[in-house]
């Protein structure tokens, strides 16, 4: 799709120097190399906010207080160790 919408920001003449020197370290225009950048950061920002779960404060309340409880032993997965320990042979 070709670029039609436009964004201008304003930067400091060291900000400035500073973009136009990774520029030219990359072989990029300035224009392209500052909006690969912000696409990139765009997108970190965007998948970090995505990946992060929200659930209701009660719900994590019971979650805490069940990290607060003691352990149980569950014989089915305790079991299941114990087999792998059997099975697996380490040199």
């Amino acid at each position: 799709m070709a670029a039609t919408a436009r964004l201008e920001f304003r930067v400091t003449p060291e900000d400035r120097a500073l973009i136009e020197r990774a520029a030219r370290l990359t072989g990029e225009p300035v224009t392209a190399f500052a909006r690969t950048a912000a696409e990139e950061r765009a997108e970190r920002v965007l998948r970090a906010h995505e990946s992060a779960t929200t659930v209701p404060a009660e719900f994590f309340d019971d979650l805490i207080a069940a990290f607060d409880q003691p352990s149980q032993v569950n014989p089915g997965l305790a079991g299941a160790a114990a087999r792998l320990r059997e099975t697996v042979v380490r040199d």
